[in-house]
């Protein structure tokens, strides 16, 4: 096998580094072709959920965390750091990276893994074989979005609402087990609990993550508190309704809240895909790449993946969250998505693509596998995110011809739009509610009998909403987190968005200002190689360097909201107008 040629003897390297760089030859090797069985077992399971798929995605679970977590691994890893001082920072990074995976199943206790793999597997069935109901007829997420997207009948809304909440009280029960094996896992390796293990990944200790995510959203709550207010006046004309204190989740259009899309008309653009096939939406996304220099996404990324809605009458169940794939940490990449054809998923399909050509900007022999991995979990999502923010600008859109060349938003009307969609309230739901209700149950071990409860009360602190019926409505019975996908498959995950919705201000301010030479809300990246050469620049290092010290060579700048606010600096000043006698916020 190739990687093993990686166990050369470098020229004046000491015997201990000799012995680092032939053991991570080793677990190299080892490492991407267990990636690859288990990949393939879940991409089956999430996209024709059935016991047989579920049953050979267990397995290979099995099999990738008995070799991840070998104590024999483990022992050699923690010897070698030990004196690291004579290892390059590529070896330190490397094995690290062993530890940290060897936390998600340590092999020193067999019993422990066994039973968590078993745990995630039928987490995972549940989830993605979940037949969603309303009015006694079987729909899928996207028919409950729509709803929420265009309904004015509010008890249509609550009824599309509530059947979006029906996974919660199947999930719980594995939820509640998968924080208690998945805490023992970490613990086994040293670490206090699994949100602190997720979060060493960045560097950082728990409370210091809760501090930045704290910090984020108190540099952002003066606009916040104005776009709530501006907001529940708005629903509460559109609705014939009260203007509430806070505003009720099925007046939103997301089923979390977590974006308030739809509710600037000035805005809606969805009209401009009407006759559009939905496989253009994700050609023209790998067109966006491909101007800027990048290759074509590799031919069998368009036969392996599954990228539209089952079909109607088709008795296959598929996973319907959005996600890109490196399966074999070479060339194999896939995406899991619903495309249909309007703005929303134009903008996820231009958003997944950025992990596709993440995955290939590393994917080289200099960066070995276990680091081919974002600088940190952040930079996947970032890019992702930079490039969705890229592909919803009024010049992209008309030079791609969907937006007639007189289309003429006001300026604020679009960053009014791009506040509400795409960044504001996101970010209060990742870092506020989201990263603390999880800190809550893994690192604080919140009772199970509580859950909901504290959920609620986040979202109600955090992001100024409640549920349909009001406070106090949504009891024990429920476990509204749990219809988040990744509260269940990729826990303690979702400060890596608010970070992300940061990161994706500052790299657009600095690409606009740099090298377009354009506003930062109104840029077009397309045919822009400069800017190509730029993202390539970052993307390749992969999990080889620093993220901090890799973003402030890249920009110039440490981790800032600084770039967001002034960003939407003229729709602050807009707010505070039109708020103007009104009470602000929700307190």
């Amino acid at each position: 096998m190739a990687l093993l040629g990686m166990a050369w003897v470098a020229r004046g390297e000491s015997e201990h580094a000799t012995r680092a760089t032939r053991f991570l030859g080793w677990v190299n090797a080892g490492y991407q072709a267990l990636y690859r069985v288990e990949s393939e077992a879940q991409w089956k399971a999430s996209t024709d959920v059935r016991p047989e798929h579920d049953a050979a995605s267990e397995v290979a679970g099995k099999a990738r965390a008995a070799f991840n977590g070998n104590p024999a691994i483990i022992r050699e890893a923690r010897e070698l750091l030990a004196r690291r001082s004579e290892l390059s920072e590529q070896q330190v990074r490397q094995l690290e990276r062993c530890l940290l995976n060897a936390a998600e199943g340590p092999m020193t206790r067999p019993d422990l893994v066994a039973r968590r793999i078993a745990a995630e597997t039928a987490q995972a069935s549940a989830l993605n074989g979940f037949q969603f109901k309303l009015g006694g007829s079987n729909v899928v997420a996207n028919d409950l979005d729509r709803i929420l997207s265009k309904s004015t009948n509010l008890a249509e809304r609550r009824a599309a609402w509530e059947a979006s909440k029906a996974t919660g009280p199947r999930l719980r029960p594995g939820l509640e087990a998968l924080r208690d094996l998945r805490n023992a896992c970490a613990r086994e390796m040293g670490y206090s609990n699994y949100f602190s293990l997720q979060v060493a990944a960045y560097g950082m200790t728990a409370d210091e993550m809760l501090a930045l995510n704290e910090s984020f959203m108190r540099e952002l709550r003066p606009l916040y508190l104005h776009l709530h207010t501006w907001a529940k006046h708005e629903l509460a004309r559109r609705l014939g309704q009260p203007v509430p204190n806070r505003i009720p989740a099925h007046w939103i259009n997301n089923r979390w809240a977590q974006e308030w899309g739809g509710m600037v008309e000035a805005a809606n653009i969805d009209r401009y895909f009407d006759g559009r096939e939905a496989a253009w939406i994700t050609r023209t996304a790998e067109d966006f790449y491909v101007g800027m220099g990048f290759p074509r996404l590799p031919e069998t990324f368009w036969t392996r993946s599954d990228l539209f809605p089952a079909r109607a009458g088709e008795a296959r169940l598929k996973n319907s969250h959005a996600s890109c794939w490196h399966v074999d940490l070479e060339n194999d990449i896939r995406s899991l998505m619903s495309v249909e054809a309007n703005s929303w998923w134009f903008t996820t399909a231009h958003h997944e693509l950025g992990h596709a050509y993440y995955f290939m900007a590393y994917t080289r022999p200099e960066v070995p596998p276990l680091l081919r991995i974002g600088a940190n979990p952040a930079f996947h999502e970032g890019i992702g995110e930079l490039i969705g923010l890229a592909s919803g600008q009024v010049p992209y859109l008309k030079a791609k011809g969907i937006l007639p060349a007189e289309y003429m938003p006001d300026e604020v009307s679009v960053l009014l739009n791009d506040a509400l969609t795409h960044a504001v309230p996101f970010l209060f739901w990742a870092s506020g509610t989201m990263t603390h209700w999880e800190a809550d149950v893994y690192a604080k071990e919140l009772p199970t009998g509580e859950w909901n409860e504290r959920w609620w009360k986040h979202v109600a602190d955090y992001q100024g909403v409640e549920p349909p019926g009001g406070p106090g409505t949504r009891g024990e019975a429920f476990c509204d987190a749990a219809t988040k996908t990744h509260i269940n498959d990729n826990p303690c995950y979702y400060y890596s968005y608010a970070i992300a919705t940061v990161l994706k201000f500052q790299f657009n301010d600095y690409i606009a200002r740099k090298y377009l030479r354009q506003p930062p809300n109104a840029c077009n990246y397309a045919g822009n190689r400069e800017v190509g050469a730029f993202l390539r620049g970052m993307l390749s290092a992969g999990g080889t360097r620093d993220w901090r010290v890799l973003l402030r060579e890249a920009t110039g700048e440490d981790l800032s909201t600084r770039a967001m606010v002034e960003y939407f600096r003229p729709l602050q000043a807009w707010l505070e107008e039109k708020n103007r006698g009104r009470k602000i916020g929700w307190d």
